[in-house]
């Protein structure tokens, strides 16, 4: 288990009250539903209050042979608690629905949110089963225990005042005999609970590992058929299945012994109630039907106690969900607009006017980048770049080419400021591209990925993803422009046509030309390619280069490639190792110079 998920499940040895401050306040909109539900449950501990008093008066009367007015006002009474206690529970429901829906979306909401603006640093060290779980089991956690919560501590408080006042106002020497069981029953619950929610927390430790499990097991399948792993994947999970059969056992066995304890305690208490009050009976110090009642308050004065050290015992256990998900909430993206670009776009909007070059994503005309003494690292002390520098002009394409490692995605990711350079600038026109707005400077980036990742749905809603309110011809448009249209119309469906879950119904390649579509949609300024050819055949390899020549013309291009066939045309090539430039130049002066890039050149080209 790594470092990140044993720490979550850690056991929290106290409630973190200033947490759970914050949590409640993402209730704040639903404030009435709450004060709502802090009334019905003080409102239903008066009813349980009043209940086994009007159950004893019931019996007196009936004692008394009194079959009258007063036999059939306490009747009238009893069934006016009955249909209050239907009505508040019908409130309860109503009003915990609302909360709990509402607070479940409203932190699912934010949570998204924040996703978005995060960095890819954030995710680097963040798995995908990790993130999920954020947005799914821990929201729902949080907002399935609010109102449960609130109306169990308003309930619970106010039926244990009401059951000690009432047994001291009816025998104050038999509620002594009573809650002086108190102590051993908290003692017992505080012990049980803790144990119980250490074998909880295992158990949906383990049924996390069980579930990240599945869903590898699922996404690799065919690589585990190809080397024959099913017997050894088989193995892992039987582990996995094994421990979740132990920690189930072992919360069932403390469930099992915990609640016969808790019952045999309290009848220790209501025993003695019976006997000493009994024997008030018999010398006519209490009532029959009093001592009923008696007996009612002292059975019950049991059921609040274990309801609210069950309430407190979910918190603890929600803690570690609580502590994720206001983390979450709290994390400030590590890159994001500077407060002078925020105050320029503000001021933009304020007067109506246009905004300073690039601060509010207007269409400024981009007509050189430069790397400027660019260093980065993504681990302190190991540089992956080092006083890296280039210029690029508006029109001029840039491939960078070398071994594995050397940086090249790195420069890439930097110019779309994924991350940010650890020393040095990148500027755009002159000005330092960290004082201009992250949603300028994408909005005039195209990037298309090694793998390209396409969402369930069609191809034209795939394309138009690329640009908000793009309309059909805009979307047949950029299809024509990197050669796309052929295939895609080809198709039974045409633009209709699904591409299923990551567009597993389409070929690598097909993939690859609908990803080039949606980022040439936009028309950027800026276009980035990251190996967009290195997992395609030769001929397809051939489809995607005519649609790419036709998409970088007028624009600064960075192509990243192993297969330095689709380099021989770009206006420089640059090579790099080591986080440096090696040689720069055209292909064919390259060539001439047989260095580096002549011996990446012909060794690849004589393999085939």
């Amino acid at each position: 288990m790594d470092e990140l998920t044993q720490r979550e499940h850690e056991l929290p040895r106290r409630i973190d009250a200033r947490l759970w401050r914050r949590i409640f306040g993402h209730a704040r909109p639903y404030r009435s539903s709450m004060t709502g539900l802090a009334a019905s449950g003080i409102a239903m501990a008066g009813l349980d209050t009043l209940m086994p008093l009007i159950t004893g008066l019931v019996i007196d009367a009936i004692i008394e042979g009194n079959r009258g007015e007063e036999l059939m006002r306490w009747w009238g009474a009893y069934v006016v608690v009955i249909v209050l206690t239907c009505v508040i529970v019908w409130c309860f429901i109503m009003l915990a629905g609302r909360v709990a829906t509402g607070v479940a979306y409203d932190l699912r909401t934010k949570s998204f949110g924040r996703l978005q603006e995060l960095s890819f640093s954030w995710f680097d060290v963040r798995p995908q089963g990790w993130v999920l779980s954020r947005l799914t089991s821990d929201c729902m956690k949080i907002s399935s225990l609010m109102p449960w919560f609130m109306y169990d501590l308003f309930w619970g408080a106010s039926f244990i005042f009401g059951i000690v006042v009432a047994m001291f106002l009816l025998n104050w020497q038999l509620a002594l005999a009573v809650v002086c069981i108190v102590p051993l029953l908290v003692a017992t619950t505080y012990f049980f609970q803790h144990k119980i929610l250490r074998s909880s927390r295992m158990m949906r430790r383990t049924n996390s590992l069980i579930t990240g499990n599945f869903s590898e097991s699922i996404s690799g399948i065919r690589t585990t058929k190809t080397l024959v792993r099913e017997r050894e994947n088989l193995g892992e999970f039987g582990e996995l299945s094994s421990e979740m059969y132990e920690w189930s056992l072992r919360n069932s066995l403390q469930s099992a012994v915990y609640l016969p304890m808790v019952l045999s305690i309290g009848s220790i208490g209501v025993g003695i109630a019976l006997w000493r009050g009994g024997m008030d009976v018999q010398v006519g110090g209490l009532t029959l039907g009093m001592l009923i009642a008696f007996m009612q308050y002292a059975v019950n004065f049991f059921m609040p106690i274990q309801e609210l050290a069950r309430r407190f015992t979910d918190l603890q256990a929600a803690q570690a969900a609580a502590e994720r998900v206001q983390d979450l909430l709290d994390t400030e993206p590590g890159i994001r607009d500077s407060e002078e670009v925020v105050e320029l776009m503000r001021l933009a909007k304020l007067n109506d006017a246009d905004a300073p070059v690039g601060a509010d994503g207007g269409s400024t005309t981009i007509r050189r980048v430069d790397f400027r003494d660019v260093g980065f690292s993504y681990v302190e002390g190991e540089p992956v770049l080092r006083s890296f520098d280039i210029s690029v002009n508006a029109g001029e394409s840039i491939a960078l080419v070398g071994a594995t490692g050397g940086g090249k995605s790195t420069i890439a990711n930097l110019l779309c400021r994924f991350y940010e350079p650890t020393s040095g600038g990148i500027f755009i026109d002159d000005v330092e591209y960290r004082q201009r707005s992250l949603h300028w400077l994408r909005s005039n980036l195209g990037v298309v990925l090694q793998v390209p990742h396409l969402f369930s749905g069609t191809i034209r809603e795939n394309i138009a993803y690329g640009l908000e309110g793009a309309t059909e011809s805009e979307v047949e448009g950029a299809a024509r422009r990197v050669d796309a249209h052929d295939f895609i119309v080809a198709m039974e469906s045409g633009y209709e046509t699904q591409v299923g879950e990551g567009g597993s119904l389409l070929s690598t390649g097909q993939r690859q030309l609908v990803s080039l579509a949606r980022a040439v949609l936009s028309d950027p300024q800026i276009f980035v390619m990251d190996e967009a050819t290195s997992s395609v055949d030769t001929e397809t390899e051939r489809q995607i280069q005519h649609g790419i020549e036709a998409v970088l013309k007028g624009r600064i291009s960075i192509i990243i490639a192993h297969r330095l066939s689709t380099v021989r045309n770009v206006d420089r090539i640059l090579v790099i190792d080591g986080g440096e430039i090696v040689e720069s130049g055209s292909h064919e002066q390259l060539l001439s110079q047989q260095g580096r890039y002549f011996q990446l050149y012909t060794r690849q080209f004589s393999a085939f």
